[in-house]
């Protein structure tokens, strides 16, 4: 045999394995059978589900199921990949068997490779750490996969939150600094009545702060863990108290309010926890997306636009029109959060695919979700970083297009009455002339008068009745 493989056998027989590889047949069985994305799982799972190894080699051991010598090699082992390590030995693609068979045994095979190799053994041989009979001790993949996936999901949480809450204080800051900036309100992208940027953002930052908000209250749910239900929920062949300790080591890891759920076999059964994050993030999309579509419009210009902000270039904007710079990173944020919602709709209809004591769906459902949240991460900070943080607001053009607004009119309803103001608005519209002109040649307030009263209904939204 070609000296850069090994021969590894299983319950089907033999196979040849890269002599190098810490990962063992079962995985080079699924890299053969599922050549599907090409993606490898993602950092926070591999890390989360080693962490779920650890935590039950702890736990088999303080159960006196587990030679202490061995329990020791598995979690330097796992001390290892937690730390960085081997993380290329994780190689089953992410659309692969279902619940996720493959890519239990892929972490059971490394670390036991991991763990004999330290021990003075080869790796291959699996002695004396075996990966089923003492890396997967107590558990089945249907426990410690949607736990794995739970405790990835806890360990993203924060990054996204961070990222909305960061966005949220740079338009808390120019919201701030623009509050006086009077400028005219649009409702139905039609003139309506004076308002100010610096309220705009603001209220851009409170939704962002509420989208945050509702997705950190997520974290209490996910603690939740079915690990200890061993293959249906009922902690067949499981060391004794072992969900119990492994839920507290895997606290003490975290630093995660992590226990055992109240029903094994629901949180094995159930992802309902992470479709809830999914709803999250989900909404949290539908806002950015929003706020992302406004800050295009409020920057189109330069001349046939609004042009009421101008955002930093970062790229020229067209091969063909020489100066054109385009808002590239809104629009960036804009298709991140058209893909979220895809994703999230993919959570949701695995979600409901499982049957009886599983959820098959999970790898690929683990998947999705956190895509959604690294993508949205990531686009939420280049955004805020590379555009937000740099904006300018025109002051005079708001200014001006306040006070060319039609809307205007609006202001003269306690004084004249919204039959008489609609009369001016029309003219305003008719002839193409500001409000405060017509105002003043009828003799209902003088121009001074009224750019007065425009600011103060930009400002505090407040009008005695004349």
């Amino acid at each position: 045999m070609d000296k850069k493989f090994r021969i590894e056998k299983d319950t089907l027989g033999e196979l040849a394995v890269p002599a190098d590889a810490w990962y063992g047949i079962q995985t080079a069985r699924a890299v053969a059978n599922f050549p599907i994305s090409g993606r490898p799982p993602d950092r926070d799972f591999i890390i989360a589900h080693v962490r779920v190894k650890r935590a039950a080699a702890v736990a088999n051991r303080d159960g006196g199921w587990l030679e202490a010598r061995l329990a020791s090699a598995i979690v330097d082992a796992a001390d290892k990949v937690i730390a960085g390590e081997h993380h290329d030995q994780f190689v089953v693609d992410r659309f692969q068997a279902g619940a996720g068979t493959s890519h239990n045994m892929n972490t059971n095979e490394v670390l036991a490779n991991l763990a004999n190799v330290s021990l003075g053994a080869k790796r291959g041989e699996y002695r004396p750490v075996h990966p089923n009979d003492h890396v997967n001790m107590s558990q089945s993949t249907n426990d410690t996969i949607p736990t794995a996936l739970r405790l990835a999901v806890l360990a993203k949480l924060p990054r996204l939150v961070t990222a909305l809450e960061r966005m949220a204080m740079e338009y808390e800051r120019l919201a701030e600094r623009e509050a006086t900036t009077i400028k005219s309100g649009r409702t139905h992208l039609q003139d309506a009545v004076p308002t100010t940027i610096g309220r705009e953002f603001a209220a851009y930052a409170f939704t962002l702060r509420r989208c945050a908000a509702d997705l950190a209250s997520n974290r209490a749910p996910l603690g939740e863990i079915g690990l200890g239900g061993s293959a249906v929920g009922t902690g067949l062949n499981t060391a004794p108290n072992y969900a119990a300790r492994a839920a507290e080591e895997l606290a003490r890891l975290l630093n995660e309010p992590i226990r055992p759920a109240a029903d094994l076999t629901a949180q094995m059964q159930s992802m309902a926890d992470l479709q809830r994050v999914s709803h999250s993030v989900r909404l949290a999309a539908l806002e950015l997306t929003r706020i992302a579509n406004d800050m295009r419009l409020l920057a189109s210009g330069p001349r046939t636009g609004f042009a009421e902000i101008e955002l930093p270039p970062v790229q020229p904007g067209s091969s063909i029109m020489p100066g054109k710079v385009n808002p590239v990173m809104f629009e960036m944020l804009n298709q991140v959060c058209y893909q979220v919602l895809g994703q999230d709709a993919a959570v949701a209809y695995m979600a409901q695919a499982g049957q009886l004591e599983l959820n098959v769906m999970m790898p690929a459902l683990g998947s999705a979700l956190f895509d959604a949240m690294d993508w949205l991460t990531r686009a939420v900070d280049a955004a805020t970083e590379k555009n937000l943080e740099g904006v300018v607001v025109h002051r005079d053009g708001c200014l001006e297009y306040a006070h060319a607004s039609v809307g205007l009119a609006t202001l003269l309803n306690t004084s004249i009455g919204y039959a008489a103001a609609a009369e001016v608005a029309k003219e305003s519209q008719r002839s193409g002339r500001p409000v405060r002109e017509i105002v003043a040649e009828r003799g209902l307030m003088t121009a001074a008068d009224f750019d007065r009263l425009v600011e103060q209904a930009a400002l505090t939204g407040q009008l005695k009745p004349h």
